[in-house]
């Protein structure tokens, strides 16, 4: 199934994601309005928008209990530029008092987003290990344990 989420994680159009889920749950305008504290035009912008205010978007991800913000985690796992000299800019500032997280946490969307690209010929995994730095050992893993991906 070639969901838009699953297919592009370069591009964000979060209103686009946003009424998708509205859709796949059949939430009324009524509720969703309620909820936000909006009026009916406003939702409609939204559906519209590229994106939006990080607290709409938290509030929209708590109504429809799905984490809208792991689409912008996943982004930045493949899409963020690999640090210079091996060094990362938190590295280099001694201690944050903000939280650090780990940055190569692979979602199964991630997962299969790559397997996708392989498996379709889009890209070679040389190409996959090189633009996404996945480690060479975990792709072959992901590929060895999903073997409907492996190419012949």
């Amino acid at each position: 199934m070639n969901h838009p989420i699953q297919q592009n994680f370069k591009h964000i159009h979060i209103g686009q994601y946003l009424k998708i889920k509205v859709e796949e749950l059949q939430v009324p305008m009524a509720r969703i309005c309620n909820f936000l504290n909006v009026l009916e035009e406003e939702v409609e912008i939204m559906y519209q928008s590229e994106s939006i205010d990080s607290r709409q978007l938290l509030r929209w991800s708590k109504l429809l209990e799905y984490d809208f913000f792991r689409l912008y985690s996943q982004h930045l796992v493949l899409y963020s530029p690999p640090s210079k000299q091996g060094l990362s800019i938190t590295e280099n500032n001694k201690k944050s008092r903000l939280p650090v997280f780990k940055k190569n946490i692979y979602t199964r969307e991630i997962i299969n987003f790559i397997l996708e690209l392989i498996s379709s010929q889009q890209k070679t995994k040389q190409q996959i290990i090189n633009e996404y730095r996945i480690p060479k050992t975990t792709l072959y893993k992901w590929i060895s344990k999903n073997t409907k991906y492996e190419q012949p």
